[in-house]
Formats: C-alpha cells, structure tokens, sequence
C-alpha cells in the first residue's frame, strides 16, 4: 500500500514537471512571436500563463488548488537566483558600470534605505487604522525591505544599453545592489531583537550591515580569482575544454553557497565574482570555452527568469490565503492600495534628490542624469518581482502555509502588489520610454564586435568599443594633481587601477594580452585583420 501511494505521488510529480516543462517552452515561444509588440514582454507573458494556469488548475480541482508547485524560497534563493546574478556580473559593461559606481551605490544602496525606512513608517501609521491584525515592529521593518526590493526586468528588456549606456548602466546596477541590500537588511532585521531599540542597537545594525556588505563583495572577487589563478596554471584546454567550462561554472556557484554558509549576501558575492571571472578567467579559458560559458550562462539566466515570472503567476492564486481574506476584501484592498502608494513616494523620494546631488558633482552634460532619465528610473524602480514575493513569504508563512489573519493579508497583499506593478507598470514602460527618449532615426555609428568581452560589445554612445577594463594605462591621461582626484575621481582612481592591474594582477591571474602563449595553452585570438 505504501509502494503504491509513493508510487502515485512519484507519477503525480513527473505530470506536475511535464506541465511546467511545456508552460516554460510556451512562454519562450510567445514571448518570441511578441518580440515586437509595443506593450508586452517575455516576463509579463510568463506572469499571465502562469495565471491563466492557475485559474485552470483551480477550477479543474475543484477550487481546492492553484498551483503545480509550491512556493519556496529555498528553491528561489538556492537555484534561481544565483545563475541571473552572476550572468548579470559576467556581461555587464564594465566601463559604464565602474563609471557610474557611486551613483548606482547611491541610488541601490542609500536610496534603498531612504524607501525601506519611508514604507516601514507609513506602514506603522496605515496599517494600524485597517485593523489587520497583530504585527510587531520587526514585521513593519520587513514590510519595508520586502517592498523595497525592486524588479527592474521589464526596463532592461526594452532598454537598450548601446543607444542609452548612462541610463542601461544605472537601472542595472541599482537593481542587483537594489537586491542585495533589501536581502541584507532583511537578514540583519531577524537577526536583531528589535523589543528594546536604543542608540547602540542601532549603530550595532548598522555595522552589521556595512559589514555584511564588504565582506560578500570581497568573498566574490577572491572567488573569481581563486578561479582566474587555477585555469591559469593548470591549461585545462590542452586535454578537454569541459573540464575548464565545468570549472567556470561551478566556482560561480560555489562562491554564492560559500556566502550562504558564511551567513553573508549571496548575490553581491555571486555578482562581482562574475565581473572579476569575465576580466580574468574568460580570458584564460580556449576560445571554444569562451563561447560556450557565454551562451551558458546567458542561457541559464533567460530560462531561471521566465521560471520565476511563471512561478509567481501559478502561486498567485493559492487557495489557502486567499480564504482568511474573502470575509474582508476591503481591507487586502486598501493594504495593497497603500503599500503601491508607499511604493512610489518612497521612489520618488531619494530618485530625485540623489539625480540631483549626482548631477551636482558632473561637470559633463553627458554623464548627467536628465529629468527625462530620472523619471524612467524612478518608472523602472516601481515594478516588485520575486524577492519581494521570497522575502514576504519568509517572514509571514512557516514552510508555505499560514495559520494568522494577519500574514495571510500581507501574503496576498504582495501578490497583489506584485501583479499590479508588473503587468500595468510593465505594460505601460515600452510606451513610456518612447514617449520620454524616442530613439533617433539615423544613426552614424558605426557598430564594432569585441571579442575581448564576454558579451558582444558595440560602440557606446559615451566611449570607445571596449571595456573599460581593457584599456591599458597610457591610454588614459596621467593625472596632474590631488585637484584632478578630487575633480574626476572616476578617471584618476581608473588610472591608477589600470596600472596596479597591468603590473601585479594580469601577470600573475590571467587577463586579456597577459596569457602566456604555450602550445596548447589559451591564448588570444589574433584581431590584426
């Protein structure tokens, strides 16, 4: 009797998994036969069949369930995340990326505080009016970090970062230190007791937190170059190009378990290792394997992203929410209406002033933000995806379920939130962005194919073909004075860097032109025709 219930639930599995297969492979077709449509896009067409899927499920089983998986955030933090971040690290434009440094740090790390500590307060004066229950003052600060988590991927995929590489430069790089830092403080929320809140706990949250900061980036660059170093001395590719691609990838991950288990951020871990592996480790793998890690990992993060987008639409519509809110649809109503609410003011309110000190410090009219751009990022900034839907689900249910009133309406109310944001906000970015920076008809540049970067470079609107890491030292004027630090701060510490780099860090990790030519061995592409 025992085999054959296993038995059944082991088929029940395999149907569950053949359906999700085939959805998957729908939503890549669709997705592709709208490529060219004026509102929607491959995550937006995820969300609505896996909507469309749940309501079918639900009313094939009779409204007892809505989805063929549950939710978890184990799945979503082990296994999907990791592959999206690091291929957003391996094939970043690294010279607008390291140019806009401060003002992505600003924009994903302070402005996410200004909004979490902006939503956390309006919660605390909203929710209590709407009488949802009984919540402390750790469940209002992680209301502030589960929506302050935003989820730009409807912006990128219409953004494109040859014709706009300022603004393509700071909606990413906020969105990943965006993630990273809503889920660091989100950890150093449930680590602190909260009940007897003083000066000192607060300078000790702090801390924690700029700590946990550092060292998750340090763990990834020393990861990304324990990688470079191996590769380097071992020439895997004389014998087989597998065993360096197998390395590549598993190093990747390796270093975002390594942050997990030392209690750190995985994802500023896994990201960096990604731009340190694609400056070094690329570089010293056969041209075959550069190849392949490229299409790899680009192709990992396309199928875990529209996974999740399906994911989140099929989970939306669980049953077992749902039914300790349908005596009061008022109130979920106005929870979800208050948290969009907060949402936007809590964007506009550090998108704005910190364009504006950042524009202060910009002597160029290029490199600064124009309102039209600030407005697209604060637009960019308004939609919430998965780490809002993980983080929420962490912190008011116990292994997917919910027993309280309470966690039940900020359950649904992140779905809400969740669905609202990404399909109307989602919808109406294509439109926006053509109305705010139409794209010129004629373009005189010409575009250029590097083979030096993991991603197929074209010529930046705002510079030369290549990386920004690619340059070598006399390409770049040699500082006068400490007045030139403090002027252009950006190119002065770029010059030193290029310089420590050329002289202690290629020579010994690898690099571009620093691979020593042994037969057999990588060795770089000749480009002289």
């Amino acid at each position: 009797m025992k085999l054959q219930n296993l038995a059944t639930s082991d088929h029940a599995s395999v149907v569950s998994m053949n359906l999700f297969v085939a959805l998957l492979c729908a939503c890549i077709v669709i997705g592709h036969l709208l490529e060219e449509s004026r509102w929607m896009n491959e995550s937006i067409t995820a969300l609505v069949i896996g909507v469309t899927t749940g309501v079918v499920i639900l009313l094939i089983s009779g409204g007892k369930s809505s989805h063929l998986l549950v939710f978890s955030e184990d799945l979503f933090f082990i296994y999907l995340l990791p592959p999206i971040i690091f291929n957003a690290g391996f094939q970043v434009k690294k010279k607008q990326f390291f140019r806009n440094f401060i003002t992505i740090i600003l924009f994903g790390a302070v402005g996410t505080l200004i909004s979490w500590a902006i939503i956390s307060f309006g919660a605390i004066q909203f929710f209590k009016k709407l009488d949802i229950g009984s919540l402390d003052i750790g469940d209002y600060l992680a209301i502030g970090t589960i929506f302050a988590a935003t989820d730009s991927v409807c912006t990128l995929q219409v953004l494109n970062q040859d014709e706009t590489p300022l603004l393509y430069s700071l909606v990413f790089g906020e969105g990943v230190v965006n993630d990273a830092t809503s889920v660091v403080l989100f950890n150093a929320i449930q680590s602190f007791d909260l009940t007897h809140l003083n000066t000192s706990t607060a300078f000790h949250f702090l801390g924690n937190f700029f700590y946990l900061f550092l060292t998750s980036t340090l763990l990834g660059v020393l990861t990304g170059l324990l990688s470079a170093y191996i590769i380097k001395k071992l020439y895997f590719g004389r014998h087989s190009t597998d065993r360096e691609v197998a390395l590549m990838i598993l190093m990747a991950y390796l270093s975002y378990m390594l942050a997990e288990l030392f209690y750190l951020s995985g994802i500023l871990t896994v990201f960096f290792c990604g731009i340190v592996m694609s400056h070094y480790t690329w570089h010293n793998v056969t041209e075959s394997s550069r190849v392949t890690t490229k299409h790899a990992f680009a192709t990992l993060s396309f199928v875990a992203e529209i996974f999740i987008f399906l994911y989140v639409g099929m989970d939306a519509l669980d049953i077992e929410k749902w039914q300790f809110v349908s005596d009061s649809p008022g109130t979920s109503v106005a929870v979800s209406s208050v948290l969009i609410a907060l949402v936007m003011v809590g964007r506009a309110a550090f998108v704005f002033p910190l364009s504006f000190l950042s524009n202060l410090a910009k002597k160029s009219q290029t490199e600064k933000i124009s309102i039209k751009q600030q407005v697209v990022i604060w637009w960019s900034g308004l939609m919430r995806g998965a780490v809002s839907m993980a983080l929420a689900y962490n912190q008011f249910t116990r292994s997917g379920h919910t027993q309280l009133r309470s966690n039940a309406i900020m359950i649904t109310s992140t779905i809400t939130v969740v669905l609202f944001s990404t399909v109307v906000f989602g919808l109406m970015t294509k439109p926006l962005i053509r109305i705010l920076l139409p794209q010129p008809k004629h373009t005189t540049i010409s575009t250029v194919s590097d083979p030096s970067t993991p991603k197929s470079l074209t010529v930046s609107l705002l510079g030369s073909a290549q990386d920004s890491f690619d340059f070598g030292a006399s390409d770049i004027p040699r500082p006068s004075s400490i007045r030139a630090l403090l002027t252009t701060p950006t190119h002065t510490v770029h010059y030193y860097w290029r310089k420590f780099d050329n002289a202690f860090m290629r020579p010994m990790f690898g690099g571009r032109g620093f691979v020593p030519f042994i037969p057999g061995s990588p060795t770089e592409r000749s480009i002289r025709e």
